[in-house]
């Protein structure tokens, strides 16, 4: 009998041996379509704690003959092997289920008091930077991509903050657009909005990426970037850079950190960035090879992600029991008004390129608990703690329409307030925003600490303000005579055909405007 059943065991095991290794050749071909659910496996040590307990229960069924006594009572399925198998199955996810849920407040409490003590308390925040105002919102920005866009057969793509020639832009990448074009093209540019200005400065770089954002898995940075680089990290929020006349892609990425008591977890720590070149080349960067890139320099590398996780999780630093009952201490990252976007948010300071992330006591309370600001090039965090009353961005948007009687407020919204500081006087930059974003209405300053609100209209209002001048009608503060003493007299737009405002000139008393035809046939003369 052994004899007849020897060649049959065999072909049997080599077919299961012939499938596994054709099952792990097709998962390593398709490796970057599995990257979610082996990363969480990765990064949830928690699962080997349920996996062992499976294991002790498929041992304690298979010997206690369980399985044998129900096949005896005629239950259909159950033998030795196959009882045993279905509990430990149902065992590793119960198992998973109760441990992961305390794993979780672990990783976040762990983190949350690691992030606190990284930190450095600052008694002041660092001054704005007046040239490099944050003004234009990102829904605003998409707008005005959107009606400059003249590419049929391509889309603008997600958006993000970039440097561009040392002045922070909103950059979107120019996506294929329509099913076909989607299978068919790779990316074909990068569309940039200065947010510095209020009307739109857009500048648009073509030539296609090699692996780019928004194509097919074959022409896409990610399945480059999953197959070529590393795997078992986290790679978030991708943004375009152009330098030098070339585009890249900029992909930081975090990886997780172990810890083993009380249960496993992890926590994500900054890993580095990945860099792709339009011709598809990856660089793998560690954080100080990305500073001292040439491509990388002013831009921001830090994962935005990983700030907003690791200042919420301070909500933690008195305990996690003390989250469930009594809320001693307890902050929340405080929620703002923006469509599409929240902190934290990217700003220029006297210190460089920042995060800012502000953050209120927990609850109902709206008053401003600490500001934290993040070096978006090394990660370094600091913690300004409000010792006195000021007030929060949500009761400053209130402040905003209270002032402004006469706006319609079915028809704007206030929109991303904006931590400043000017001369050490704390104020939200609050924009107010048509409901469909075709622009900005005004900007409005509001004093965190006496809620005073100052309106201004003008890039040069703006710069103004910032840099500590008496705003007025037209306030540019550029001198005796200049636009800073009066308003202009005419004000020429650069207008797209379908209305949209791309540029504005002011012009004064004392200036002229030359227009010249480019045929030359004409020249015309105004004066302001």
């Amino acid at each position: 009998m052994s004899d007849g059943d020897g060649p049959a065991v065999g072909r049997g095991t080599l077919a299961v041996v012939g499938l596994l290794v054709v099952g792990a050749v097709v998962a390593w071909l398709v490796r970057p379509m599995l990257h979610g659910v082996v990363y969480v496996v990765y990064s949830t040590p928690v699962a080997i704690v349920a996996l062992v307990g499976a294991v002790l229960v498929y041992a304690l069924l298979g010997r206690s003959g369980a399985g044998d006594a129900l096949a005896q009572r005629g239950v259909s399925g159950a033998d030795g092997v196959g009882i045993a198998l279905q509990g430990a199955v149902v065992a590793f996810v119960l198992l998973f289920l109760v441990f992961s849920v305390p794993a979780g407040y672990f990783a976040e409490e762990k983190l949350g008091k690691r992030t606190l003590d990284g930190s450095e308390t600052v008694d002041e925040l660092a001054e704005s930077d007046a040239d490099n105002p944050r003004i234009v919102p990102q829904s605003v920005a998409t707008r005005y991509a959107s009606n400059t866009l003249n590419f049929p057969q391509y889309r603008i793509g997600g958006s993000d903050v970039t440097v561009y020639n040392g002045t922070p832009h909103w950059s979107y990448p120019l996506s294929p657009d329509g099913t076909f074009n989607y299978f068919t093209k790779r990316q074909h540019g990068t569309v940039l909005v200065d947010m510095t200005e209020k009307s739109a400065r857009i500048r648009t770089v073509t030539g296609d990426l090699n692996r780019g954002i928004g194509t097919a898995f074959y022409n896409n940075y990610r399945w480059k970037l999953l197959k070529q680089g590393q795997y078992l990290v986290n790679y978030r929020d991708p943004f375009m850079v152009v330098h030098e006349g070339a585009q890249y892609i900029a992909v930081p990425y975090t990886k997780p950190t172990f810890h083993w008591t009380p249960l496993p977890h992890t926590t994500p720590e900054w890993g580095g960035v990945a860099l792709v070149h339009e011709d598809g080349t990856i660089e793998d960067l560690s954080p100080s090879q990305a500073r001292q890139h040439e491509a990388l320099a002013d831009q921001r590398l830090y994962p935005f992600g990983l700030t907003r996780r690791s200042v919420a999780a301070t909500k933690y630093r008195n305990g996690i029991v003390n989250t469930f009952t009594s809320h001693e201490g307890e902050i929340e990252v405080a929620p703002v008004p923006g469509e599409g976007n929240d902190q934290p948010f990217t700003v220029m300071t006297d210190n460089g390129l920042q995060y800012v992330v502000a953050v209120e006591p927990y609850g109902e309370a709206q008053g401003l608990r600490e500001v934290w600001t993040v070096d978006a090039r090394t990660g370094e965090y600091e913690r300004f703690a409000v010792e006195e009353s000021l007030l929060g961005p949500r009761k400053a948007t209130d402040f905003v329409r209270q002032a402004a009687r006469t706006t319609d407020w079915d028809r704007f919204d206030p929109s991303e307030p904006i931590p400043v500081v000017v001369d050490g006087t704390f104020y939200w930059e609050v924009r107010v925003v048509p409901n469909d974003s075709s622009g900005i209405s005004y900007v409005a300053f509001v004093n965190a600490e006496t809620s005073d609100v100052v309106e201004v209209e003008t890039t040069r209002e703006v710069e103004a303000f910032m840099r500590g001048e008496a705003p007025g009608p037209g306030g540019g503060g550029d001198g005796p005579g200049g636009p800073g003493d009066r308003a202009p007299t005419v004000v020429v737009q650069r207008v797209a055909p379908n209305g949209t405002v791309i540029s504005e000139m002011e012009i004064y008393g004392n200036e002229s405007v030359r227009i010249v035809q480019t045929n030359g046939n004409a020249t015309v003369n105004a004066s302001g």
